[in-house]
């Protein structure tokens, strides 16, 4: 591993700090996220990012295709039994977002968020966030979904 056990702490707390900066109290937001025993807090959807849920069947083939396409997909949420996961976007791509069978989350949604790094039982990331900010691109994201369509389509 590159750079130590100390780095990854320093990843996952950059990671809460971006996160917790867009809940309205950010300071009893963390302070309250790191002590739950769930390990997950609601944070606002639509300020520093959007997400566009996937049904799982979609979504994992999905992100295979993004992960060929990118160095690193933005943050990505699987919930528990895999049955949707969430993508996360610059915000204001869930007021554009036209495609179908993805529901957008933009302001006004709040979003359930395991803590980075922390075992839960219901959301887990698959890929978290690394602190800088860093989103996928939902032009992107959609040339990942229709490619991994069409192999859906094609193991029918």
């Amino acid at each position: 591993m590159i750079g130590g056990p100390g780095m990854a702490g320093a990843g996952a707390k950059s990671a809460v700090e971006w996160l917790v900066s867009v809940s309205p109290d950010p300071e009893t937001c963390r302070w309250e996220w790191e002590r739950s025993p769930l390990g997950v807090t609601l944070l606002p959807a639509g300020r520093l990012w959007d997400v566009l849920i996937l049904t799982g069947e979609l979504g994992y083939p999905t992100l295979d295709v993004l992960t060929r396409m990118l160095d690193r997909p933005g943050p990505v949420l699987a919930d528990f039994g895999d049955s949707r996961m969430g993508f996360f976007v610059p915000p204001g791509t869930a007021a554009r977002w036209i495609g179908t069978g993805v529901r957008a989350a933009g302001p006004g949604t709040w979003i359930v968020v395991p803590y980075p790094g922390r075992a839960t039982g219901g959301v887990r990331w698959l890929v978290p966030p690394d602190g800088t900010g860093h989103l996928t691109d939902p032009v992107l994201l959609e040339l990942a979904m229709h490619e991994a369509a069409v192999r859906l389509a094609g193991e029918e």
